[in-house]
Parts: structure tokens; C-alpha cells; sequence
């Protein structure tokens, strides 16, 4: 049976049993302008704040 020469820190060990360095960020596509973002975020949009679709903020419109 083979077994190890030098006792592995509990630090090496988490780092090896961590799967988070796995995951890959979740994309959705907006339904109008088809750009795709982080899923459950506002993404701006040629300098517009877009969420599900929607403009949630244009600077344009709110100088005026």
C-alpha cells in the first residue's frame, strides 16, 4: 500500500478538493438587443441600463 512520505497540509489538501475553479459564469441572452450577459444582472447597452428586456436607466433621458 502506498503512502505518502510527508504529511500534506490542510491547506494543499482543500485546494485539491475545491471544484469552484470548475463552474463557468452563466450567459444569458437579452430578448432586445441579443447580447449576452451574466444571468440576474443589469448590463448596459449603448449607454443604456437594460434588465429582462427593459431600460432601467438612460442617462439621455435623465438630463432631461
Amino acid at each position: 500500500m502506498a503512502h505518502p512520505k510527508k504529511r500534506q497540509s490542510r491547506a494543499r489538501r482543500n485546494k485539491r478538493r475545491t471544484h469552484y475553479k470548475l463552474k463557468m459564469p452563466q450567459l444569458g441572452i437579452d430578448p432586445t438587443t441579443k447580447e449576452a450577459h451574466l444571468l440576474h444582472r443589469a448590463h448596459w447597452h449603448e449607454g443604456k441600463l437594460y434588465y429582462r428586456g427593459k431600460v432601467l436607466f438612460d442617462p439621455e433621458a435623465a438630463a432631461e
